[in-house]
Parts: structure tokens; sequence; C-alpha cells
């Protein structure tokens, strides 16, 4: 079975215990206008290109079948228009300057590389994350990936946006140790505004996933100016959620604009500053004053 594959992260420290590999697939349902991974948002191919990466070398010309390269006396121009996103051209860029997002991978290419660093997972308490995008849009070949790892003695993270089908969580559930679910917001409007869809379906599979047993930590981004005003109703929500393991309050930042134009996307990010160590020292006191476990 086949994946659309965004990226590997080796030695992963912020998704999920210990050291990690985590497994990045593309294509998510959700338009979040802070997203900081805008190459795994749409569900085709995408070439990054970064000018300033660029040696002049002329690789990419020479293997490019649709011309979408050429060097001349004033650089590299690329033509993103004429581009097919075959990834020729990443796969002979000697500046690093071109990256390819999209390659298929079976389960069986993935196993191996997962493997290499599984004595780390041991000594650390580890194991491997999917995420995305959105990993469980590709929810049949996570389930293959994750029952191949659980096999081989690994422990297995989901994390998930929740906007996702029921059938997708019960094709991974036997084979996931714990859930990492993103809660954007509770209010409904701000959750539109913030993602482009309702928050629906995913309060009902947080809760469903409890209802199984399914252990889950639970991520807020803090975006001031966005959701900052949603700690109190999520804090409500979570105290419902008896198998929350913990939680982590993340601070949005704004480092990402230079993907957004690597793959020739609007940038979307908010403007309206990083939040203050304080104010997120505050925010995660006020969650452990609601009786949640939440780490740094």
């Amino acid at each position: 079975m086949t994946g659309i594959v965004v990226d590997i992260k080796r030695f992963a420290v912020h998704d999920g215990d210990g050291i990690r590999t985590t497994l990045f697939l593309k294509g998510c349902p959700l338009k979040c206008v802070w997203c900081h991974n805008p190459e795994s948002i749409s569900f085709k191919p995408q070439l990054s290109y970064i000018e300033k990466k660029c040696i002049g070398c002329g690789e990419c010309a020479d293997v490019c079948p649709a011309g979408a390269h050429s060097i001349s006396e004033s650089g590299h121009i690329f033509d993103r228009a004429l581009c097919t996103a075959c990834g020729k051209c990443a796969a002979v860029c000697l500046g690093e300057a071109l990256k390819f997002y999209g390659e298929k991978m079976t389960v069986e290419e993935l196993v191996p590389i997962l493997l290499e660093d599984k004595s780390f997972y041991d000594t650390s308490g580890g194991g491997i994350t999917l995420s995305g995008g959105e990993c469980l849009m590709q929810a049949e070949f996570c389930a293959e990936l994750l029952k191949e790892m659980k096999e081989r003695g690994v422990s297995t993270a989901v994390d998930t946006c929740g906007f996702v089908n029921r059938s997708a969580i019960d094709a991974v559930f036997p084979y996931t140790d714990i859930f990492l679910y993103d809660i954007k917001a509770v209010d409904e409007d701000v959750h539109i505004k913030c993602t482009g869809q309702s928050n629906g379906i995913i309060i009902e599979n947080l809760k469903y996933i409890d209802s199984r047993g399914g252990k889950i930590e639970v991520r807020y981004p803090y975006v001031p100016g966005m959701n900052d005003d949603q700690a109190e109703k999520i804090a409500d929500l979570l105290c419902g959620i008896k198998n929350l393991v913990k939680m982590r309050v993340l601070p949005y930042h704004n480092f990402a604009g230079s993907k957004y134009e690597s793959v020739g996307m609007e940038n979307t990010l908010p403007q309206f500053g990083m939040p203050s160590d304080e104010t997120m020292a505050e925010v995660r006191e006020y969650f452990r004053s609601r009786g949640i476990t939440v780490c740094e």
C-alpha cells in the first residue's frame, strides 16, 4: 500500500514522549491560517524553491521535462506555471534549493527507515508519530504502517486534527498507543474563522476516542487575536475527557513565512505577534488550576 509523504523527521522530541521519528503525510481538510506546514495542506505534489540556496549549477534545467527551469546570465529562472511537480529537479539539486513534497512510498519502504532509530525509541520511551497535514486522510495506509510497527515493538502515536470520518479512527485505533489531538477552539464561529471548517465532528471524535478508552494528549495552539479567548471553554471540554493524559499549550510563532513563498502559496500567518513567555505561563497555569496536567 502506498502513502503520499511530505517529510520524515528523525529525533523529534515534541511529537509525543521520548525520541521519535515523525512521518508527515500530505493533505489536510483544514486551512488553519497559522499553519506552519503549508507544504502539507494540498493533496497534490508540490515543489519548493528557495532562491538564496541556488548555486546556479544548472542540474535542474538539464533534467526538467517541462522546461520550468533555465539558467541565464541573470541567474536561475523558475517558471512555476510550467512545473508539473515530477520531483526530478529536486533529486539532482546540488545546493538543496529545490525540495519535493509528495513522494509516494510504500509501507514496505518506510518500515526499515522508521526502525533505524529503534534503539533510541527503546531507551527514551519514544517511538514513531504519524502527522501531516492530516495523516488520517490516508487512514488505510496509516493502519497498515502502524500495525507493522506495533508488531516490531515500536510505540505509536497519531497526530490528528480530528476532522475525519469515524471510520478513519476505527482503522488506526487498534495500533495507536496515544492520539495527539488538536483542539483549536470550542466556539464554532471562532473555529470556522481560524480553520475554514466547523468543529462539530472534531469534538465528537474526541469524545469517541475517549469512550473507547484511547489515550489522548490534547494540543492547544495559542494564537493571539485568533483563539486566545478559548482557554476557559477548552478547559471545560477537557475536564470531561476521562482518558486525557496531558495537554500542551503551543505558543504561536510566525517563522514559517518563507515556506509559503517557497511553494508559491499565499502567506496567511497572522500578524498579531507572538505571545510572551509570561502570557504562556499564565495560560498553562490556568489549565493546571482546572486539574489538567500540562507539559511545557
